[in-house]
């Protein structure tokens, strides 16, 4: 699933770490993300994730 990086960093801003999937998306939708970057988040494997990072890897296996 190709998200534009920038967007997916806006999104991501705030976000405390480890963050939960929950929390992430939490924080996306209160970003106002598009679309595309919340169906990305949505289909994230439900676990921690330790930094921006590793959700952007994750993303980018989707």
């Amino acid at each position: 699933m190709a998200v534009n990086p920038i967007e997916m960093q806006k999104a991501l801003g705030g976000v405390n770490y480890p963050a939960s999937k929950e929390d992430i998306v939490e924080q996306a939708s209160k970003h106002q993300a598009g679309q595309e970057v919340m169906d990305a988040l949505g289909s994230l494997p439900d676990k921690e994730y330790d930094s921006p990072a590793a959700v952007n890897k994750e993303v980018g296996r989707g």
